[in-house]
């Protein structure tokens, strides 16, 4: 973060004169160099880019900095670091980082008017972004009641478009030099209210009161404001680091960064702190004398089982307590017990139950927060006083008028008027008991208001809601809408309706008759000791206190069923993970490129608001049509168009991504990829996995048709896609090889080619059936197969291959055609020699010529023939690796779910790149890889046998890329071993 001094050359440091700006054209960049003006770069071509680097060179009129030599190549950010002491490469950084913003912002806007300027920055893309920008902090002001120093006029001119330009970029400048104050956003607030200040100050020429000078940042001088702003904070969060021991203190006696950033959400941190910040302020503080927790305390105990989950715990309890009294009536149902009054009287326990809970809560808020509590909180150590207090009010209250009802019964001896009216005190006591509840129900059923309470910065709401909670700055107006609320509601009715009827008519009634006999069980006669004498209250307990912990337990039974279904429910509708295994994909893959063109590409169109509706119709019926197959979405589509090449490029870069991994072999990727159109292939080539037995299935259809029409056979074909294009591609794939090994100009290249053409034009009049015995197939794919394995050999055997090559000829002059021909028809048509000498050897003898062993794409190309000429399984285990598989199952998903078009990509939304902290381990080294541990394994060991298929792929790629022994793995190859292991192990 520091920048190294230039050195002073004859004179001391003191009256050394200001280093000269570094030249523009020596500096680094990140994505375009905005700072060099002098290249030929792309950027200079972009007119959004241009706008917005003159917005910012708009310097002419600003005090100059004393502590710099200005000149026309500095702009609005350098004005910035040189007036409040930033750092030059933090001022570069952000210069790209807001001109590649409001470039991005502006590419997004629909195009110019014919005639209007192109490179000027559009005041609307500064004011969206900076008030998205400022968004926090102008929330952050309005939550502490001060007045933002983002003063901007209602005018608009260049000056207005410059102060706004001005907060933007001191905000990225704070931002950009924070460090780890970056975890404390409300922390960057308050830097950046008080450099906004002073920044007003110096845009306004006011005068210093204390020096009678112009105003000069505090923060100004060489990296002021990180000596002066970032070091004070940034080592006090270090020193709470120490104070954590690692982790292992407990969680009350240090402050973390949520501590820390809850701090500036009151309004001591501007009076505490003050500006420039105060040193001495105990906030500071780094020894033991320090500000405490803030927002929360996490106390290690059981209670807060109860504590976290206290309205769940009240609502089993009271309806326990409720089940239990409705049950003891012995009626068979429930509602015949409420009808009377006893019945009724009897459930008004549960008032008293719940203020006694509340108490319990109220206690344990206190026993666990109470290192919450300071001189600057009190006002909440009176709050958990008040509320235990309150509950302990509302438990006498309700148990004295609850006595009163009983009284005034006994007294008259039936539930008389004043026996009612008794009734109705309490029930009217009980009204203003849950009001608070009602209040709540009522907002989670109007979500909006709840929305708008909560984000309102009135003092006099706050009054009224500091009872049930603290104010807190994040979280606010983030309720659900009222549909999902609607949702949620529903859910959990179903869920507690299920949970109460199975627990009232299955657990609580049918132990009401076992512990009435035990209770009314007198003078038995033991012969073991008595522990209780005369009663029988140890074996009620006994036999309530499992089905008690089962009641209490069995609410998360019903959660998991109900969310299960709920979930699939959900997931139906969404259509989300209808593709979960490889034969699913083979039914899908079809529609893979229209689905990616749908989704993916971008759709050029300018439409009117009046043509949006149809065209969103017109998409809905669209992705319907994909995701079900219907209408012209199953077009077959070629290998020539447009959508099928880029469907290809994409999933080709997804399987050599997988490859690059080492989660899929080399031969995985063959049997996966969509290959280019190397040999003229008509159709689509399809990945080979999912082409497995389709020719010989064809085979065995054409041998069971071959007496039938060219039109029913092939109908029977074409049934099948995948079979369609493997009939077309093998028929293709045979000419090209046979064509491609066979010498040009030679009488048996012209054999072929005229072979070729006869059945081509049998084809084409849909002859085919009629003029060639097709049981024969199999003898010809037979040949074909040995072919290929002669050809697919290190060392190639010239006469096999003619040996081969001359069967295949007979079988396709003699025993293929129907109807037998003549040796003078055959030379007539061109299907023999014209005149063979007798010293010119058999037939291919001297017309094969074998392709060079290093033609890659020759052989892989004969490899993907050979599997699908042999390939009899169905291939389900490809890829084998599950990670493998869960990526294609989500990219394939993900094509045919409910997601938005994509925009051109100078449309798109600017997005961000996590990368990792400075400091930490990212790449394993050879001795920690070797290390063992104190079982003697070590961690390539372990990782050797958890991702075994992925260490041979790894393996089989370092061998590939030229490593001849496997030791070499430590040697030439350690880095790729490092990375393979750092990637497995960061990730796991």
């Amino acid at each position: 973060m520091r920048q190294r001094p230039a050195p002073t050359r004859g004179r001391g440091s003191a009256y050394a004169p200001p280093p000269p700006p570094p030249p523009r054209y020596a500096e680094p960049y990140n994505i375009i160099p905005i700072n060099n003006l002098l290249i030929d770069h792309p950027w200079q071509r972009n007119p959004e880019v241009r706008a917005a680097t003159a917005a910012l060179r708009a310097t002419s009129d600003l005090r100059k900095p004393s502590s710099v030599l200005w000149h026309d190549g500095l702009d609005l950010m350098d004005w910035l670091g040189h007036s409040f002491g930033f750092q030059h490469d933090n001022v570069s950084n952000q210069r790209e980082h807001l001109v590649l913003h409001l470039a991005n912002s502006q590419m997004r806007l629909p195009p110019p008017p014919p005639g209007s300027a192109v490179d000027v920055l559009d005041p609307n893309v500064l004011r969206r972004f900076r008030r998205k920008l400022l968004k926090n902090y102008t929330s952050w002001c309005s939550f502490l009641g001060r007045r933002s120093y983002v003063l901007l006029s209602n005018r608009r001119d260049s000056d207005l478009l410059r102060r706004e330009l001005l907060y933007v970029c001191l905000y990225l400048l704070v931002w950009g030099e924070s460090a780890n104050l970056r975890f404390t956003p409300e922390c960057i607030c308050y830097i950046y209210h008080h450099m906004a200040m002073e920044l007003n100050r110096v845009l306004d020429n006011d005068i210093d009161e204390y020096t009678a000078q112009p105003f000069v940042p505090s923060t100004v001088g060489e990296n002021g404001f990180l000596k002066t702003v970032v070091i004070p904070i940034y080592n006090t969060i270090k020193g709470e680091v120490k104070r954590s021991r690692n982790g292992t203190a407990p969680h009350s006696a240090w402050r973390n960064y949520d501590d820390i950033n809850e701090y500036f959400w009151s309004r001591r941190c501007l009076k505490r702190l003050n500006w420039p910040i105060k040193l001495g302020c105990n906030f500071l503080d780094t020894k033991d004398k320090r500000v405490g927790k803030t927002g929360f305390v996490e106390q290690r105990t059981f209670w807060n089982v109860f504590r976290s989950f206290d309205r769940v715990w009240v609502l089993l309890f009271l309806f326990l307590q409720a089940a239990i009294i409705v049950a003891w009536e012995g009626t068979e149902y429930p509602w015949q017990a409420l009808e009377k009054r006893d019945t009724q009287v009897k459930l008004l326990t549960v008032f008293i139950t719940w203020a006694s809970l509340r108490l319990l809560q109220s206690v344990l808020d206190a026993g666990t927060q109470y290192s919450l509590v300071s001189k600057e909180t009190m006002w909440l150590a009176v709050r958990m006083v008040l509320k235990s207090l309150v509950a302990s009010t509302w438990i006498i209250v309700f148990s004295v008028f609850y006595a009163r009802i009983w009284s005034q019964k006994n007294s008259d001896g039936n539930w008389s008027n004043e026996a009612n009216r008794q009734i109705i005190t309490f029930l009217e006591a009980a009204f203003v008991f849950v009001i608070p509840e009602l209040l709540s129900l009522v907002l989670f059923i109007i979500p909006w208001i709840r929305n708008v309470l909560e984000e309102s910065d009135w003092m006099i709401l706050y009054l009224l809601t500091w009872w049930f909670h603290s104010r807190i700055f994040v979280g606010r107006g983030l309720r659900e809408g009222l549909v999902n609320n609607i949702k949620y509601t529903l859910f959990w009715i179903a869920v507690l309706a299920s949970k109460f009827t199975f627990s009232y008519f299955l657990q609580i009634k049918p132990l009401v008759a076992p512990t009435e006999a035990l209770l009314k069980l007198k003078s038995t006669p033991y012969y073991w000791h008595e522990f209780f004498t005369n009663t029988n209250r140890a074996a009620v307990l006994l036999l309530w206190i499992p089905v008690v912990l089962v009641y209490l337990m069995d609410l998360q039974i019903w959660y998991a069923i109900y969310s299960s279904l709920a979930g699939a429910t959900v997931g139906l509708f969404a259509h989300l993970g209808e593709i979960r295994n490889i034969q699913q994909l083979r039914l899908r893959f079809q529609f893979f490129a229209s689905a990616l063109q749908f989704n993916l590409m971008p759709d050029n169109r300018t439409l009117t608001p009046q043509a949006t509706l149809v065209h969103k119709l017109r998409d809905a019926i669209r992705r319907l049509r994909l995701r079900y197959g219907l209408g012209q979405a199953i077009q077959k589509i070629e290998s020539s168009q447009v959508e099928t090449t880029r469907f290809a490029m994409i999933w080709n870069e997804i399987i050599i991504t997988l490859r690059e991994e080492d989660l899929i072999s080399d031969q995985e990727l063959e049997l996966m990829e969509l290959p280019p159109n190397y040999w003229e292939i008509r159709v689509i080539r399809w990945p080979c996995f999912l082409l497995c037995n389709e020719l010989l299935l064809a085979l065995s259809h054409a041998g069971e048709l071959g007496d039938s029409s060219d039109r029913l056979l092939w109908s029977k074909m074409c049934k099948n896609e995948y079979r369609r294009c493997a009939v077309i591609e093998a028929y293709d794939s045979i000419r090209h090889l046979l064509l491609e090994i066979i010498k040009y100009g030679t009488e048996e290249y012209s054999i072929v080619t005229k072979l070729f053409e006869e059945i081509e034009h049998y084809i084409q009049i849909e002859n085919v059936t009629v003029a060639y015995k097709l049981t024969v197939l199999q003898k010809i794919h037979t040949q074909l197969i040995s072919l290929i394995n002669l050809l697919m050999m290190p060392k190639k055997e010239l006469s096999k291959v003619v040996n081969v090559l001359q069967a295949l000829y007979e079988l396709s002059i003699r025993e293929f055609p129907r109807s037998k021909k003549s040796i003078a028809q055959l030379r007539q048509e061109g299907l023999v020699p014209l005149n063979r000498a007798t010293d010119a050897g058999l037939l291919f003898e001297n017309a094969v010529q074998f392709p060079d062993d290093d033609d890659a794409y020759f052989y892989r190309q004969l490899r993907r023939l050979q599997t699908i000429l042999t390939s009899r399984d169905s291939m389900h285990n490809v890829p084998k690796n599950l990670e493998a598989r869960r990526r294609i199952s989500f990219f394939s998903n993900s094509l045919f779910m409910n997601i938005p078009r994509a925009p051109q990509v100078d449309k798109m939304m600017a997005f961000s790149v996590l990368t990792p902290y400075y400091d930490e381990e990212v790449c394993y080294g050879k001795e920690s890889l070797r290390s063992r541990n104190d079982d003697g394994i070590s961690t390539l060991f372990y990782l050797q046998k958890i991702y075994e298929d992925e260490w041979a792929n790894f393996m089989e790629r370092m061998r590939r890329e030229g490593m001849g022994d496997d030791d070499e793995i430590w040697t030439n190859k350690a880095r790729d071993l490092r990375l393979w292991a750092s990637y497995r192990v960061c990730s796991s």
